[in-house]
């Protein structure tokens, strides 16, 4: 049996996440703004959800207190926001909202040093404890987007993970970066990966492509570190 932390898991990756990782028996704490449908799977997972804003100040103690003294095994932060008109022709970073700019660096970048670093006594308690970090192929180097507090955010993701991994090598968890192109998130979990594959030619990558690359770090033995997956589209022009 396994716990899992979802932050960040009413759709998309997020939902594929909650759908594809956990088994029969286990127990995932799901994290998000609006209610997962996943809550509505009969297939014998037990799955609980928190209804928070992560960027809000003391959502980091409002987590730990809602998972209590349960033991963490795997923790995936996921959550993620980009500009109004972000990756469409209409965005101009001269125009971008300066609150905006602000909501994106909290929910994609701080929020998730908080809100790990609350969970961290839940994590220790495990002997097969993981954190994986969802970034972004916008914060790898030089792909010539545009959106400026976004990409700033998932290279902070980055720099947090090398960080973070640094701080809990000697107490045997494992961290791992992990940063997608696009991915076909409008496409259903259950709808599988050819739905995607068909509607998008290559130009997005399944959910399911993403949720078998944490199964596969989760499945290596403790002594292998992971520490950074880089996975564009095929034809990603930004690759």
């Amino acid at each position: 049996m396994s716990n899992f932390l979802i932050i960040g898991a009413s759709r998309g990756i997020g939902e594929g996440f909650s759908l594809g990782l956990p088994e029969e028996g286990d127990r995932v704490w799901l994290v998000s703004r609006t209610c997962p449908e996943a809550l509505d799977e009969d297939d014998g997972v037990d799955r609980e959800w928190l209804e928070l804003d992560v960027a809000a100040q003391g959502s980091g103690d409002e987590l730990a207190d809602w998972i209590g003294d349960e033991t963490l095994d795997v923790v995936i932060y996921n959550a993620g926001i980009w500009e109004s008109g972000g990756f469409e022709p209409e965005y101009d970073f001269d125009q971008a909202p300066e609150e905006e700019s602000w909501r994106i660096i909290d929910v994609n970048l701080s929020a998730a040093i908080t809100c790990i670093q609350a969970v961290l006594p839940h994590l220790r308690r495990s002997s097969k404890g993981r954190i994986f970090l969802i970034g972004s192929a916008a914060g790898l180097e030089n792909t010539g987007l545009l959106e400026v507090a976004y990409t700033a955010s998932k290279f902070g993701i980055r720099g947090l993970s090398q960080a973070l991994r640094e701080n809990l090598r000697w107490d045997r968890i494992g961290v791992t970066c992990i940063n997608p192109g696009e991915v076909a998130n409008e496409i259903p979990f259950a709808d599988g990966p050819e739905a995607a594959i068909e509607a998008y030619e290559s130009t997005r990558i399944p959910i399911q492509d993403i949720v078998d690359l944490v199964r596969c770090v989760m499945d290596l033995s403790p002594a292998a570190c992971v520490k950074e997956i880089n996975v564009p589209a095929m034809t990603d022009e930004y690759a």
